[in-house]
């Protein structure tokens, strides 16, 4: 297996307060493997540790798409306010045993993505990992209050070459898709990457970054 080729970041002009955290972030080069005994919570995406400095007490957070959560539970455990939501009931549960084990609170909720959603409201911070619904990118935009930010990261079609992980068209982002399926957010940060999952895997994901940048107020009168 070749070695990983990791581009330049995608970056654009940014607005508001995710903007100028970002300048602050600390580059971590450590891969996180999300696989954990029962019991323990499995480490979150590369992507979400790189970021998790958006996270901060009482930052409204949304889990979309969360199976088990690990992400809303990285989330909760640096004091945020987090809504987790997925189809699956099962998922769900064995996500709230573990916030409960390790002591933290999320609002667990189960909604089928599918079908209508219920008013879920908007959030300082929307996570979106390993999930891709073309349609309603539009509706997951919505969800992020301005000055908000989008975190989501999912797979390539390169991930066919890999053996492992979606095949369908429906569930794999074209080269370059991710950053035009979140406009008219504003890109902070962005990759396109192969990376190891573990000694025997590895994983070719879009990652991304992008802000909700509030409304200039109309001129008065």
């Amino acid at each position: 297996m070749p070695a990983p080729v990791i581009p330049p970041p995608i970056t654009s002009r940014s607005c508001g307060v995710a903007a100028s955290l970002l300048s602050d972030a600390r580059t971590k080069g450590e891969v996180r493997v999300s696989i954990a005994p029962a019991g323990r919570i499995a480490r979150p995406s590369t992507w979400f540790t790189w970021h998790e400095y958006l996270i901060r007490p009482g930052t409204r957070v949304l889990d979309f798409a969360c199976g088990e959560g690990r992400h809303g539970l990285a989330a909760a455990a640096r004091g945020a306010s987090v809504v987790a939501v997925d189809r699956d009931g099962a998922a769900l549960e064995t996500g709230r045993e573990l916030a409960e084990t390790h002591g933290l609170t999320i609002d667990w909720r189960v909604v089928d993505l599918e079908g209508p959603w219920p008013a879920l409201g908007t959030f300082d911070a929307v996570l979106m990992f390993n999930y891709l619904d073309r349609a309603r990118m539009p509706q997951v935009l919505e969800l992020v209050a301005p000055g908000g930010v989008l975190l989501m990261e999912t797979y390539l079609v390169t991930q066919r070459q890999l053996g492992w992980g979606p095949s369908r068209d429906d569930h794999l982002l074209a080269p370059g898709e991710l950053a035009r399926l979140v406009a008219p957010l504003r890109v902070m940060h962005g990759r396109e990457v192969l990376e190891p999952v573990d000694v025997e895997r590895w994983r070719a994901v879009a990652s991304i970054v992008a802000e909700q940048c509030a409304r200039e107020p109309l001129p008065e009168r």
